[in-house]
């Protein structure tokens, strides 16, 4: 049975969608086989794999309302063992539709329940917000990883997202854990970033992974090429820092 990992911060901006995209690439690669799940309504992860999400018959909002079964909608992308459930602005409705429908909060537990042994890994790119959405996702998923921005900002309105997963561990998903934290847009020669990473290290101790991701040209520019940033840029920093983040997050999972 997979492991699911939702990728959650409800601060937009924090390179959250990016972390998702290219952690899959790069954990596929490694040999293990995985399903990104876009369950953002942006689309950003579907497009971010060149596919155009407004021209989709089905998305991860069919498969929510059990209008379809997830096996209908899932599509391959450019990288061996790296699949996709794609989204669109349709699933913003969701939040509306799901509000009668009982358990609601387990909608994507049970859509995901008929896959999740056809998967090593199933990562989820949560909206940046603690919706119902995001709800469905933390009640689905085995951890939580949270990109976190290194920058002044980056610890604001952290603590609801922690409340909130407190919560559904007490209430939903007693199996719910923080695989980790990974720092973003890390940049070594300011001291503002040296000062953010020292505070979360405070924050979160042991749960921050060693790698962070820098700020990096290549890895802006490598979604609107429809592909990961391993593919545009193979030997650019941030492709680097994600190969060897994806070497630590197995590390973490398998040891």
């Amino acid at each position: 049975m997979s492991k699911i990992f939702a990728f959650s911060n409800q601060k937009g901006g924090v390179g959250k969608t990016t972390t998702a995209i290219n952690l899959a690439t790069d954990v596929a690669r490694l040999g293990k086989k995985v399903l990104l799940l876009d369950f953002d309504p942006q689309g950003n992860a579907t497009s971010g794999f060149g596919i155009e999400k407004n021209q989709l018959e089905f998305t991860c909002y069919d498969m929510l309302m059990e209008t379809c079964e997830a096996k209908q909608i899932i599509l391959p992308t450019m990288i061996d063992n790296l699949s996709i459930i794609p989204s669109n602005i349709d699933l913003a409705a969701a939040e509306v539709d799901l509000v009668n429908v009982p358990s609601r909060e387990s909608a994507l537990k049970r859509a995901l329940s008929a896959i999740q042994n056809d998967y090593d890994y199933i990562f989820i790119d949560c909206p940046p917000s603690l919706g119902l959405i995001t709800l469905n996702a933390l009640v689905a998923c085995t951890g939580v990883i949270i990109p976190i921005q290194s920058e002044f900002f980056a610890l604001e309105g952290l603590s609801q997202l922690m409340n909130t997963i407190k919560i559904v561990k007490q209430r939903l998903n007693p199996q719910i854990y923080i695989n980790g934290v990974i720092l973003t847009m890390y940049d070594t020669r300011t001291t503002m970033s040296k000062q953010v990473t020292a505070e979360i290290y405070k924050y979160f101790g042991d749960k921050i992974y060693t790698v962070p991701v820098p700020r990096n040209i290549k890895l802006v520019e490598s979604p609107s090429f429809g592909v990961p940033v391993i593919l545009h840029a193979p030997h650019c920093s941030g492709a680097l820092a994600y190969d060897a983040l994806a070497k630590q997050f197995l590390s973490r999972e398998e040891n």
